[in-house]
């Protein structure tokens, strides 16, 4: 196992190389000027060339590439054009709270996708598999930017059940400690429901149709010609096959996660690294979209690395060396 985890790191480090690359040069050609933040008709053209200059922006595309990746290399993300503050910084501020909100959203989707997919399955043809299946393709459909629309104008304007947008009340440094985290759960519940609830959608409808595929195998009929419950032959024997391709989901929806959470940070205004990438993409602030990207890549690797180890723990017929 360990030879396996240190074969896939080493094999996704020139991967997470050519994504930062490509992100490089694109970001680079695309049109607009990153010192169009500072301009003003009365500043003087001297002092703009001077901040081209000192920003190593007046320098050829390779050498900006060469310098940029020794940056790399030593740690360091640069500058923000737009913030005037290391990017090490802010990523350090904005980080945990996409994580959170990635992680909650990440259990939402294996609860409810699970939970709903083996109800449906074992009641399949009545009327909940025909509800919940009508519900997924509903819920599925539904785009997440309008989907938090209409949960701030029910829930915050209209009802004032829950808070509209950022992470903790303007007053929760004056709240006791069980005080805070209730806000912080409240804060959650819209974001997290926005951002996982489609995938957990899709989640049940393939875990509907795996559950179905195993228990129709030759080993479930003998278990349950033994005489075991159906709730022992269902959770004991059927369900842990039946995780394997749910598992791989989860790997995969990572990316579409953190895509996710660019929409859903700035409709409810959560301080994460995707309301940041989105702001530094409209001021060209070419060090916080390329320490983004990197950043995202790297979470990309590792989540399909987690999915392919808990592989071995779910089924331990595979063996990885």
């Amino acid at each position: 196992m360990t030879r396996y985890i240190l074969r896939r790191i080493l094999v996704s480090i020139p991967l997470i190389w050519a994504l930062a690359t490509l992100t490089f040069f694109i970001i680079r050609l695309a049109p607009g000027d990153p010192l169009a933040i500072y301009y003003n008709p009365e500043i003087d053209p001297a002092v703009m060339e001077t901040i081209r200059v000192r920003l190593g922006l007046d320098q050829p595309l390779h050498i900006q590439y060469v310098r940029w990746l020794g940056s790399l290399v030593q740690g360091e993300l640069g500058m923000s054009f737009s913030h005037h503050r290391p990017v090490v910084d802010i990523l350090r501020e904005t980080i945990p709270n996409t994580l959170i909100l990635t992680a909650f959203s990440l259990l939402l989707i294996l609860v409810v996708g699970v939970v709903v997919g083996v109800i449906s399955a074992v009641r399949q043809y009545s009327w909940v598999d025909h509800v919940s299946t009508l519900g997924a393709l509903f819920i599925y459909s539904m785009p997440g930017f309008w989907l938090g629309l209409m949960l701030i104008i029910l829930f915050s304007l209209q009802l004032g059940w829950l808070p509209a947008s950022q992470m903790q009340a303007v007053d929760a440094e004056y709240m006791s400690g069980v005080g805070r985290l209730w806000d912080r759960i409240l804060h959650l519940i819209m974001p997290v429901f926005v951002l996982g609830i489609a995938s957990a959608a899709g989640v049940a409808r393939y875990m509907r149709g795996s559950l179905l595929e195993v228990i129709r195998q030759d080993y479930i009929r003998t278990a349950r010609a033994k005489g075991l419950g159906e709730g022992t032959v269902i959770f004991k024997h059927a369900l842990g096959n039946a995780l394997i391709p749910i598992i791989t989901l989860l790997g995969l929806y990572l990316p579409f996660l953190l895509s996710g959470a660019v929409v859903t940070e700035t409709i409810f205004a959560w301080p994460g690294m995707g309301r940041v990438t989105i702001g530094a993409i409209f001021a060209r602030d070419y060090p916080i979209v390329m320490a983004t990207n990197l950043i995202a890549g790297i979470m990309v690797v590792g989540g399909n690395l987690v999915a392919d180890v808990l592989y071995g723990i779910v089924d331990p017929r595979i063996r990885y060396e």
